[in-house]
């Protein structure tokens, strides 16, 4: 099995309406399905999937979408206004022109999207770590970075929400209602973009002189594309040209098989915290876990004796706090540190000695050199083995203090957390909430009871 399902259940007693109506209102508006799929309930991973009629070659469009069939702020009813406006519409998200647009298009019986926006008929089967309880998300995803996540989520949404929405709708009562466009509706429809949008990449440019960075384009919603559900090992592509937007097929898919899209090299957590689902651990070779940086500094200042010591590693760790993000993390994957160059750099100013530490600041840094360009070798599990001793002793606590943030023994939780999972039947008898948690925890504690393994003395 792929993935466990990313969509949410519609139990309306309808079950095949709301498709079909979906796909008349396809027909209309150009929406092109090739005759070798179909969109089913059956014999898919999740409610809603894409499924082979007949076997399709690498290269093959699937389906074709005009731009006119996307759903975003330049699409929708009510876009000379949000255009208008646009300038009191701005938040840390940039989702607000998007989510308005949402809350007046499915709230309007006559909207051009009722048939598409019909199909989740409730956002509250939406199952991401947001609408679970606090008490849930801190008892079964405990270590997993989510529940920080979610809390951050939440008090962003409502201050955007109470800042920007509420006194935006409220000034236009002829097409919002703080009565119907509440904070919990959307909150939903917060997560359903999370869910099913899809953001545009950005174009290239050879503009030496341009050297902001710029922000990303906004999410819009896609048709039938976010029909797709997906898997690491995925089998189409959405390719985005000035007209419209193709699915791909960029493998050869059997007939009988499911069609699966990719929403990029997502870790486990990720999908959980930003789709509400996760793919079986093993099978996920996108999966990470962060060994947070502050973990490293309290493996650094562990069994200090003299001030002196204590004040280097103080200053140390001052001038590492100016060059890193705040809350910063080290991300390592299956195969290794996927941030070496800056784990690179932590490594080498925490272990400096008191003299080495006086000339780098001297100096104001280091040169470029040779060992920077081997940093990814390096911390590869081939490499670390043969890191120097101090490097390789910072990591292996700082991997063994993460491994206790989960709150249980750090073999012992390793191997009860494997053994649930290999254990079918007390599998299958856990809830979906308990089966997404376990998936990452298991994850996460594989990758880094392998970095203890790899860094022993």
């Amino acid at each position: 099995m792929a993935t466990e399902a990313k969509r949410p259940k519609v139990d309306d007693g309808s079950q095949m309406d709301p498709l079909q109506s979906f796909l008349q209102w396809c027909n209309r508006v150009g929406l092109v399905l090739s005759s070798k799929v179909c969109v089913s309930k059956e014999g898919t991973v999740a409610d809603y999937g894409m499924l082979a009629k007949d076997n399709i070659e690498e290269g093959e469009v699937l389906f074709t979408i005009p731009r006119s069939a996307l759903l975003h702020q330049e699409t929708t009813k009510v876009s000379a206004l949000l255009e208008k406006e646009r300038s009191c519409l701005e938040s840390s998200s940039g989702w607000v022109p998007l989510l308005l647009a949402l809350l007046y298009e499915y709230t309007s019986p006559q909207s051009h999207w009722k048939p598409y926006l019909s199909l989740w008929s409730n956002f509250k089967t939406l199952d991401h770590p947001m609408f679970w309880s606090k008490e849930e998300r801190d008892r079964l995803l405990k270590g997993t970075g989510i529940p920080e996540a979610v809390d951050t989520d939440l008090a962003n949404i409502q201050r955007e929400y109470t800042d920007v929405v509420l006194p935006f709708i409220t000034k236009h009562p002829d097409l919002w209602s703080p009565s119907t466009h509440t904070l919990d509706l959307y909150t939903q429809l917060v997560a359903f973009v999370m869910a099913y949008s899809f953001q545009e990449p950005q174009e290239e440019e050879d503009d030496e002189d341009d050297e902001e960075e710029k922000a990303p384009n906004p999410p819009m919603m896609v048709p039938m594309a976010d029909m797709l559900n997906h898997v690491s090992n995925h089998n189409a592509n959405l390719e985005f040209t000035p007209d419209s937007l193709k699915m791909v097929c960029v493998r050869p898919i059997q007939k009988g098989e499911e069609v699966f899209n990719t929403y990029g090299q997502m870790a486990n957590w990720q999908l959980l915290h930003m789709y509400g689902f996760t793919e079986p651990y093993q099978s996920n070779s996108n999966d990470t876990v962060d060994i947070p940086i502050s973990n490293l500094y309290k493996v650094a200042t562990q069994g200090i004796q003299s001030d002196l010591d204590r004040q280097l590693v103080e200053e140390q760790w001052e001038m590492l706090s100016e060059m890193m993000q705040e809350k910063a993390a080290f991300v390592f994957g299956k195969q290794g540190c996927l941030t070496d160059t800056e784990l690179q750099t932590v490594l080498k100013v925490l272990c400096m000695s008191a003299e080495e530490f006086s000339e780098f600041k001297d100096n104001e840094g280091w040169e470029e050199d040779d060992e920077d360009d081997e940093a990814s070798l390096a911390f590869s599990n081939e490499g670390l083995p043969g890191l120097k001793a101090s490097w390789k002793w910072l990591i292996h606590e700082a991997a063994r203090l993460t491994l206790r943030s989960y709150g249980d023994e750090e073999e012992q939780g390793v191997k009860s957390d494997q053994a649930l999972m290999e254990d079918k039947a007390a599998f299958k008898g856990l809830s979906s909430r308990q089966q997404n948690a376990l998936q990452v925890r298991c994850g996460q504690k594989s990758i880094l009871h392998r970095l203890v393994e790899l860094t022993k003395s």
